[in-house]
């Protein structure tokens, strides 16, 4: 594990300063897209429409075990071969790790939602968020842009950063990959409409499952950021939001880190928002703060962000040390 803490350091450092080399994507295919070419072709094969819910229900159960054991296999197999490199190795696994994580990307793409509405006003505001959210850009006003910016940038910390990080620093390679394989098939699979519904429902259970721990550990990390940047009042918001309000969102964790983020700016989020056409309304997270969010909360929000993931790189960094 002291290993694992050393590596992870490096590679949060590393990922929050460089990202995502998009050069050397477009001469390889990066390790999710691979991930997500295997996810696709075994739904391809086991979730036929004609068959009945029960069968496919079957099928996707068999089909995401037999996908996170090849990850574990392969994680496995790449850990012996860095192993055997010796400090070779050690480079090889930390740019491994650098690159699943999602810093630096993510922070970016919000950004551009901040960035598009302040140069081009709405209709750049709705372009950009449509490149990070799922919900109609067109029903939302600037309000509505920079919410559901903030709530992306809230849950993919959990999702992109955390997890990740977390199931890296305990299981190494195999840790990592099958994290990244799981919710990648939940982003492709686990979505609860007729195709979907019964083939990705074991995919989106434990994806749930491995999300619990990081989810709840990411709501403490953007509490501890607002105590930092923000003062006393914005972290005890953060933690009172959390424990409050996170068990009225529909995910079972996106409700942590959503809960927090708007408790340490003062924004309230969720609420009424409208996907393909379909109005959808959920209770609001951290109701007492204010619905009117500007660019300059997305700012804030991504201040916290940057702090929380220096405080979960320090906390690494620290554990390496002790341990």
């Amino acid at each position: 594990m002291e290993t694992h803490l050393a590596i992870l350091t490096l590679a949060l450092l590393s990922d929050r300063l460089v990202g995502d080399p998009n050069w050397l994507w477009e001469k390889l295919p990066h390790p999710v897209v691979a991930f997500g070419a295997a996810i696709s072709f075994v739904e391809r094969v086991g979730n036929n429409a004609t068959q009945s819910a029960s069968i496919r229900r079957r099928n996707g159960l068999i089909s995401i075990v037999c996908l996170l054991l090849y990850s574990i296999f392969l994680g496995a197999v790449l850990t012996r071969i860095f192993t055997a490199l010796g400090v070779v190795g050690l480079l090889f696994e930390f740019v491994v790790v650098a690159i699943l994580l999602a810093q630096k990307s993510l922070a970016d793409h919000v950004t551009l939602v901040a960035t598009g509405l302040r140069e081009r006003g709405l209709s750049g505001g709705r372009e950009a968020v449509s490149l990070i959210v799922g919900r109609d850009p067109q029903s939302l006003d600037e309000s509505g842009v920079c919410r559901s910016a903030i709530e992306s940038l809230a849950e993919n910390f959990s999702d992109g950063v955390v997890a990740p990080a977390f199931w890296y620093a305990l299981f190494g390679l195999p840790g990592i990959f099958t994290y990244k394989m799981l919710n990648t098939a939940d982003s492709m699979i686990g979505h609860k409409n007729e195709r979907y519904l019964a083939f990705g429902r074991a995919a989106a259970r434990l994806d749930d499952l491995a999300n619990w721990p990081a989810a709840r550990v990411a709501a403490l990390l953007i509490a501890a950021a607002a105590l930092l940047v923000r003062g006393r009042r914005a972290a005890m918001r953060a933690l009172r939001a959390a424990f409050q309000d996170a068990g009225l969102h529909r995910s079972p964790n996106a409700g942590w880190p959503e809960c927090a983020m708007a408790g340490s700016v003062g924004l309230a989020l969720a609420g009424e928002r409208t996907y393909d056409g379909v109005v959808v309304r959920e209770p609001l997270l951290n109701a007492t703060g204010t619905m009117e969010a500007k660019p300059a909360d997305i700012d804030a929000a991504i201040q916290v962000f940057h702090t929380s993931c220096s405080v979960m790189t320090g906390v690494a960094a620290v554990l390496f040390l002790l341990l």
